[in-house]
């Protein structure tokens, strides 16, 4: 009984392998009929056009070229224009500096100049300073002032070159007399008293010149020298002046211009 039973479960196992192994098959076959239709189709399929898009790709190495040709072009003309641009703004700017270097160049001068006025000035301030000090003293000792010119007139009578001595020990000279104004004023101050001028022809006979060295003036105010009588030196005498001995004795009048105060004189 039971081999019976195994004989007809192998039966039946055979035959459902059977039937599998025949389904197995068909769709095998169906597989292998689809995949030749498929490939008889592609191999028919006729082929498609290119569009547009697929144009473009092929051209985009060219067109990317020309945009980089393009594009290095552009930045050559801005590299240019900006160095063109660099270059007149440097040019600019250098002669603004060289304008504001002349400025400054100028302005120092002028500094410097004001600097020389005002250390000139200061120094003119001080000379007048000193010489309005130096008149005060000189007026306080006696002198007197006459159109930039300061006179003393000594209380006792000495020789002609006792006077020269004597004016010149006070840093000043025997009288010069420039004018008839200058005459008339020291007439009238001294009293109308004779005195000694700063007149002489010693070194030379006839050749009369004053104390500092210039010559006389022909026909100055009425002077009156005697000519060969061993009258060599000049004295005031009334409204003119005559020659006289110079070992005679008159008072001496001296004179020294206020231009000289700041300035120590010492003469032998």
């Amino acid at each position: 009984m039971s081999e019976v039973i195994y004989s007809t479960v192998i039966k039946t196992d055979g035959r459902k392998r059977d039937k599998m192994e025949m389904m197995v098959d068909i769709y095998e076959n169906a597989d292998s009929i689809k995949d030749h239709n498929f490939r008889t189709d592609t191999n028919t399929q006729p082929p498609q056009q290119r569009t547009g898009s697929e144009s473009v790709k092929n051209r985009s190495p060219r067109s990317v070229l020309v945009c980089l040709v393009v594009l290095c072009v552009l930045l050559l003309t801005a590299v240019i224009v900006l160095c063109v641009l660099f270059h007149i703004y440097n040019k600019n700017i250098t002669q603004k500096r060289d304008q504001l270097q002349t400025n400054y160049t100028n302005i120092t001068q002028e500094r410097d100049e004001l600097r020389t006025q005002y250390n000139n000035v200061t120094e003119q301030y001080k000379q007048l300073n000193q010489t309005k000090n130096e008149l005060l003293k000189y007026l306080s000792d006696g002198w007197k002032y006459y159109k930039f010119s300061l006179f003393f007139a000594s209380s006792e009578t000495k020789s002609w070159s006792e006077c020269k001595r004597y004016c010149r020990e006070k840093g000043a000279d025997l009288i010069i007399i420039n004018n008839k104004e200058e005459q008339d004023f020291v007439w009238k101050w001294s009293a109308y008293s004779n005195f000694w001028i700063g007149l002489t022809d010693s070194d030379e006979e006839g050749t009369w010149k004053w104390v500092d060295g210039s010559s006389l003036t022909s026909g100055f105010m009425g002077f009156s020298p005697r000519v060969n009588n061993g009258q060599n030196c000049a004295v005031s005498y009334s409204s003119t002046w005559y020659s006289y001995p110079c070992d005679d004795y008159f008072k001496c009048i001296c004179e020294k211009s206020i231009n000289s105060l700041h300035t120590k004189i010492h003469v032998n």
